[in-house]
């Protein structure tokens, strides 16, 4: 009987073990995760990226004196001219990690599929703005080799000189911007232009502008010849092309988050910004600035309309350079002030939002460059128009920030009645425009301040400095790459020069 039993359970038995075979692979098949991501989606993922983290306000913005705080600690930075970097290495991990990852990936997935040219070509002019502004910045940085941890396992890339990479970057926008085709693909989940080919290629010619202008110092016959083929390529000339990151209660405005949370009362206007505004009347400084009116504590800083802020130019009063949070309370009585809480601020109900647009590449920025360009004879047109279709341009800009900050035509015409276009003052002047129409663009702002000496800014007088010069020249390298990439840093830091403040990067050179 048992017997029986036993040959009775053996069919049984291989029938359930094939039954349970045959569903294995449907059973371990996930079929909700997506197993592949649509590369513009990627490429979405980066421009976000590109948006600036916080930390700007503790250098960028603090080396061409904009934005100042007397405070130390996590804040310490170019208000004291000292070296911190829990700050210098914020735009160096943000871009490499989720800006440089996710182009060179796409690139990598598109570059052979002719239906995505388009896309392929968008990616590299985003990526060649990428890693413009890291070498901007920090000087040498890993370039060729670099993003490839995930595809070629190299996680240890080597440094490649700034006047190596230069090159590079201006024949990935010359190719990129000159590939875009109109009859091609349209990538419309595009979120920075909807696969506009016709923004993207004013986009890619005018960050070839911006490089070409970079090489005035170290190499003008190039530069004038990389200038002469980004204005026939067509550049941004109207506010409608703009290259800008619209924020959202998601993807939030780096500087914004930082102004409206812990750092609320720390930041304010610098003298030397609110200074020239107000000298020149300029329209600008009321749609920007705010004063707490009688503020004698952080606190009794109270926005809105029922509050205490005041827009009216005449009273901003920016904060002077040199001061910690103990020296500047006495200044700030001195000058008739209730606190240093009384000090002009970038106004955090308006152009400093958690939302708030922010601007890579602007028409004003690019009408100014062309400016500079006709006026050293590179390109033909009148740099007075030019210049003042700059400083135009960016006084519309200023409605993108909302109705309040908005400036009226009559405002615009007064002014530019009233500081007209000096042949004798053209650099500085065109320079100076570019200083306020970069207002919190503060790595575009502190590039171009090292390239053209304009604005003629005084030295941050602090007295306790890590720098022996007058302005910082560069930020510091991450204490990871130190760390963990050590030779390669090294052999960066012995070609360049030494990793600190003062070393200059390849296309500023002093005069």
């Amino acid at each position: 009987m048992k017997k029986i039993y036993k040959l009775f359970l053996l069919p049984v038995l291989f029938l359930f073990v094939f039954s349970c075979d045959s569903g294995f692979d449907e059973l371990n098949t996930n079929e909700t995760d997506a197993t592949t991501i649509d590369p513009v989606f990627q490429l979405n993922n980066a421009i976000i990226n590109t948006s600036y983290p916080g930390s700007v306000l503790v250098y960028d913005m603090g080396i061409v004196q904009q934005i100042v705080t007397p405070n130390s600690g996590v804040l310490t930075g170019a208000n004291f001219n000292q070296d911190n970097r829990n700050s210098t290495d914020d735009m160096w991990i943000n871009y490499y990690q989720n800006v440089i990852r996710h182009t060179r990936d796409i690139i990598g997935r598109i570059e052979d599929n002719p239906e995505r040219s388009n896309l392929l070509q968008m990616t590299r002019i985003l990526q060649a703005y990428a890693f413009m502004l890291l070498t901007d910045t920090y000087g040498d940085i890993p370039y060729f080799e670099s993003g490839k941890a995930f595809t070629d396992q190299n996680f240890f890339p080597v440094y490649d000189a700034q006047q190596d990479i230069y090159p590079d970057i201006i024949q990935e926008l010359t190719e990129a911007s000159g590939a875009l085709d109109a009859a091609g693909t349209k990538e419309t989940a595009d979120v920075l232009y909807g696969g506009d080919v016709e923004q993207w290629r004013k986009f890619g010619y005018s960050l070839l502008l911006r490089a070409g202008m970079r090489l005035s110092k170290v190499n003008p016959t190039q530069a004038a010849q990389i200038v002469a083929t980004a204005v026939q390529g067509g550049v941004i000339t109207t506010n409608a092309d703009n290259a800008v990151i619209r924020h959202d209660a998601n993807y939030r405005n780096g500087p914004g988050v930082t102004l409206n949370a812990t750092e609320a009362n720390n930041y304010y206007l610098a003298e030397p910004f609110v200074d020239y505004l107000k000298n020149t009347n300029d329209p600008r400084l009321a749609s920007i600035a705010v004063t707490y009116v009688g503020a004698a504590t952080g606190p009794e800083q109270v926005p809105g309309p029922d509050g205490n802020g005041s827009n009216d130019p005449s009273i901003q009063i920016g904060m002077p350079m040199g001061h910690n949070d103990g020296t500047i309370k006495q200044v700030a009585t001195d000058m008739g002030l209730a606190s240093f809480y009384e000090f002009a601020q970038a106004d955090r109900t308006r152009v400093v939002t958690q939302t708030s647009p922010m601007f890579l590449v602007t028409a004003s920025q690019t009408q100014l460059l062309m400016a500079e360009a006709a006026y050293r004879g590179w390109i033909s047109g009148s740099a007075e128009e030019y210049y003042n279709n700059g400083v135009r341009a960016h006084m519309e800009q200023m409605a993108s920030y909302g109705e309040a900050s908005a400036v009226p035509e009559e405002e615009i015409a007064a002014y530019l009645t009233a500081n007209p276009f000096s042949e004798s003052m053209a650099l500085e002047q065109i320079n100076t425009q570019y200083w306020v129409a970069s207002f919190l663009n503060g790595p575009e702002a502190f590039a171009n301040f090292r390239r053209s000496g304009y604005p003629a800014l005084e030295p941050n007088p602090f007295p306790s400095q890590d720098i022996t010069g007058d302005f910082i020249r560069r930020l510091t390298y991450p204490s990871s790459e130190i760390a963990v990439n050590t030779e390669n840093v090294n052999a960066a830091i012995a070609r360049m020069g030494a990793d600190n403040l003062d070393t200059r990067v390849w296309w500023d050179v002093a005069l």
